[in-house]
């Protein structure tokens, strides 16, 4: 019997990669190729997205809040995070995730559609607003035991 999307989808993911084109039909990573991120689904129906690009400088008092307005500034721009509850469509094979909380208030109380495919322990999640949005993760090591 094959397991079911939602089965199949609930742990921790790894980014392999985030890629979209641009107006000419140019492959880009919005935050770098060498972005990182994790992309979290729990059983009981929520997930939480976090992709930073690599190199992001620290702030330089120190402290947590209290960055200059250019280094807050640059430190979102190279990050994108977003947590909600999730529902599936098994049939469709759509993943459509809930804004609750978003580090961009343009994403607060949106749900966004996702076309999702899990084959040979990667997970592809296609945007279903912007098809061109291409996400590869692939299953987290297992860190229960460490």
């Amino acid at each position: 019997m094959t397991e079911s999307m939602r089965d199949q989808v609930i742990g921790a993911w790894k980014l392999i990669s985030y890629q979209t084109t641009d107006a000419s039909g140019q492959v880009v990573y919005p935050l770098g190729e060498d972005a990182k991120g994790f992309i979290l689904y729990t059983p009981d129906g929520y997930m939480s997205a976090q992709i930073m690009a690599q190199g992001r400088p620290a702030y330089e008092s120190g402290d947590l809040h209290k960055g200059t307005p250019d280094e807050m500034a640059q430190a979102a721009e190279g990050y994108l995070a977003y947590s909600g509850r999730y529902e599936i469509d098994e049939d469709k094979g759509k993943l459509t995730h809930h804004m609750d909380v978003s580090m961009n208030p343009t994403w607060l109380g949106q749900s966004q559609p996702r076309v999702a495919k899990i084959k040979d322990g990667k997970l592809k999640i296609y945007n279903g607003l912007k098809p061109e949005d291409q996400l590869v993760w692939k299953r987290a090591e297992d860190n229960s035991q460490a």
